[in-house]
């Protein structure tokens, strides 16, 4: 099987599209392939569901390491399909924001890790440097994947992470960026970690849009395993980064209609990986989400709607509000 890149801290799903990465699969947990379907489906249509109200205790689906996605065409990014005018993510310096307003969440930050970097394409060399992400060495970063269009990966993350960003500013959260479109490339994904560790964020969310073949719908958000090899030790935060995960994934079904993942997670719209640096690295309680499938003409078609892609916001802002205020 060829593949078009191996992306190291950008996961994908199981089945993949000819671009992906092979996988392993190590068990931690039983298998309960509906438990979760059924709460986040429950949740989003009777909105009975406190925000502060603790997740039900639910058995995560097996851990993975596969994931990869599609290159774009090398092409300089693109604009957003639906909103012609530049978006915050297009200034080039670094975000001043503080969350200086007063809410339910003053005191809390919170790291926001949007996947990839609008220029990693021309800097092929650098991003394909290894690092070590505990477990192996993986490159440095990707360039992500993007829709048949050519609405690039990058351009999504940090459209979706400037609308998280305000939203959870508005509560009174400080909110820090791993980049802004303030660096010429990256940063890599150790890095992306430390910036995170070295705020001591009581969240990190990264976000991302997955590039997995046409027929192959909905979200997952990624969790870490339980990894303790050379750099990486992840046992103090796999618990409460599931909590998050949990909280994000219920949330999003609310805020979005979107249904969990028909083709990773066994339904239940969470996946467990131990091959991701980002993961692997953090001492603070982290997740990955994959918004959604921008190979699929459906799925993308949300991703490049702006009014959807401030519902996803939404729906990932409220998971991380119910979280931090639990």
């Amino acid at each position: 099987m060829s593949y078009s890149y191996e992306d190291p801290d950008d996961p994908g799903p199981h089945p993949r599209r000819p671009f992906r990465r092979g996988g392993g699969l190590v068990a931690v947990a039983a298998l309960v392939p509906t438990a979760l379907a059924g709460w986040l489906l429950w949740q989003a249509m009777s909105g009975a569901a406190d925000e502060d109200e603790p997740p039900k205790v639910l058995p995560l689906p097996s851990e993975t390491t596969s994931g990869s996605k599609a290159s774009p065409t090398g092409e300089a990014p693109s604009k957003t399909p639906d909103d012609p005018k530049p978006s915050k993510s297009e200034e080039q310096e670094p975000s001043k924001h503080s969350g200086a307003a007063k809410g339910p969440l003053s005191g809390k930050v919170v790291v926001i890790d949007p996947g990839h970097n609008p220029s990693n394409f021309r800097h092929a060399r650098d991003i394909a440097r290894l690092v070590d992400i505990g477990t192996n060495k993986k490159e440095c970063d990707t360039t992500g994947t993007s829709t048949n269009s050519g609405y690039t990966e990058a351009e999504f993350t940090l459209d979706v992470s400037h609308r998280l960003r305000e939203l959870l500013e508005a509560q009174g959260a400080t909110v820090k960026f791993t980049q802004d479109r303030n660096r010429a490339f990256g940063p890599c994904v150790d890095e992306r970690a430390e910036i995170g560790n070295a705020a001591k964020a009581d969240a990190v969310v990264s976000v991302h849009a997955d590039g997995s073949a046409a027929g192959n719908r909905g979200f997952h958000v990624i969790l870490p395993a339980a990894v303790d090899s050379g750099s990486a030790d992840t046992r103090a935060i796999v618990t409460p980064s599931r909590d998050l995960g949990v909280r994000i994934a219920g949330r999003f079904v609310s805020a979005t209609g979107m249904a969990p993942s028909n083709y990773i997670g066994d339904g239940t719209g969470l996946d467990v990986r131990r091959d991701l640096g980002g993961l692997n690295l953090t001492k603070v309680p982290k997740v990955f989400i994959e918004c959604g499938n921008m190979r699929d003409s459906r799925d993308a078609a949300l991703l490049t709607s702006s009014s959807w892609r401030q519902k996803a916001a939404k729906g990932i802002a409220d998971g991380i509000s119910g979280f931090l205020k639990s």
